[in-house]
C-alpha cells in the first residue's frame, strides 16, 4: 500500500551553499505521483522537478536534481532519506529557492515534522525494485554495489586520516523504523581545512559547526561533540538511503558502499537500470510490506533522538 502525508508541513532554515534563507513545504500527493519538488520562485520553465535518478547531475557536496527546462533543486538527500526511511511514497515538495535548507545537517528535523503531521495510507498497490543480480561501480578506491536481498540492507565503510573519524564500518537492516532510531539524527561532516577552503572559494557558505560535524585531526570542533561515536559512517548511510530513493520506489536489496558518495551512488543506479535482468519491479505483498523502512514507526521511535 502506498502512502502520503496527512497534512502539509513547513520548515525554514538556510541553504548550505548560499547561506540564504530557504523554506520547504511537504504536502500530500495522490497515489503514483511519487516525490516531486516544485520551485515556488521559478519564473520560466516547468517549476516541477521529479525526484528521480535520471534527473540527477553531478554536483560537489550534495545531490542536485535538474528537469528538462533547467530548473534545479539541490541538497535533496536528507529530505529524501526522511521520506524513504518513514515509508512515504508520494509528496509534493515546494521549495522557495534553488536548495533545500540544511537545518541541523541531518534528517531528524524532517522526520520529526513528518511524523507529527502524520502519514496516510493510499488505496493503491506499492511497487518495489527487487535486485536480481549484483551490479557494482568503482572510482579508484570507492565502491558502490547492489546485490540481491529480501529487504533493504545498507553496509558502509569509510576511512579518513583524521583520528576523530578514522576507520568506521556499520551494517543495518533498514526495516521497521531502523532509520529513525539509528541514522536520522546523524549530521554531515567535514574537516576544518575543507571548511576553510570551501568558504574561500564561495562554497558551503551556509555550513557552520551547528549544522555539521567539523573535525581537526583527533578533535571534534562542533559544540556538543558527536551524537554517536560513529556518526560519520551513519551519516553516509543516511545519504545513501536518500540517494537510493531516487530509484522511484523502495529497493529490495543490499547496498554496499566503501568510501562512496552521492555521485557514485547515482552512477550505481544508472548502471542498475542499464543492465538487463539486474532488477525488476514487483508488487509488494503483505510479507514484503512488513520488511520495508518506516512500517510501524511512530513518534515513540524518536525518543532516543529527540
Amino acid at each position: 500500500m502506498q502512502t502520503t502525508l496527512k497534512t502539509p508541513v513547513t520548515l525554514t532554515g538556510e541553504g548550505l551553499h548560499s547561506g540564504r534563507p530557504a523554506r520547504i513545504t511537504l504536502a500530500p500527493a495522490p497515489a503514483d505521483s511519487g516525490i516531486v519538488f516544485r520551485r515556488t520562485d521559478a519564473v520560466e520553465g516547468d517549476p516541477r522537478v521529479p525526484a528521480r535518478w535520471d534527473a540527477t547531475v553531478h554536483a560537489p557536496l550534495c545531490t542536485l536534481l535538474v528537469n528538462g527546462d533547467g530548473v534545479s533543486v539541490s541538497t535533496v538527500e536528507h529530505v529524501m532519506a526522511a521520506l524513504a526511511g518513514l515509508g512515504v511514497h508520494n509528496a509534493l515538495i515546494d521549495v522557495s529557492g534553488p536548495e533545500v535548507p540544511i537545518l541541523d545537517g541531518s534528517a531528524a528535523p524532517f522526520v520529526k515534522a513528518i511524523l507529527r503531521a502524520g502519514i496516510a495510507p493510499l488505496d493503491a498497490p506499492l511497487m518495489a525494485l527487487r535486485i536480481l543480480k549484483p551490479v557494482e561501480v568503482r572510482d579508484s578506491e570507492a565502491v558502490a554495489r547492489l546485490e540481491p536481498a529480501s529487504e533493504l540492507r545498507i553496509d558502509f565503510e569509510i576511512d579518513f586520516e583524521d583520528a576523530a573519524i578514522g576507520h568506521q564500518v556499520r551494517s543495518l537492516d533498514m526495516a521497521n523504523g531502523a532509520f529513525v532510531r539509528e541514522l536520522c539524527d546523524s549530521r554531515t561532516f567535514c574537516r576544518r581545512s575543507d571548511v576553510e577552503y570551501m568558504h574561500a572559494h564561495g562554497l558551503a557558505l551556509g555550513g557552520t559547526m551547528e549544522n555539521a560535524v567539523v573535525v581537526d585531526g583527533d578533535a571534534v570542533l562542533s559544540p556538543g561533540g558527536l551524537r554517536h561515536a560513529d556518526e560519520p559512517v551513519r551519516h553516509k548511510m543516511l545519504d545513501a538511503l536518500g540517494d537510493l530513493a531516487l530509484a522511484g520506489g523502495p529497493i529490495l536489496g543490499r547496498y554496499i558502499g566503501v568510501r562512496s558518495g552521492h555521485t557514485l551512488t547515482n552512477k550505481l543506479l544508472r548502471a542498475l537500470f542499464a543492465t538487463p535482468g539486474a532488477a525488476e519491479w514487483v508488487e509488494c505483498d503483505a510479507e514484503a510490506l512488513r520488511r520495508l523502512p518506516g512500517v510501524g514507526v511512530s513518534l515513540a521511535d524518536l525518543a532516543a533522538v529527540a
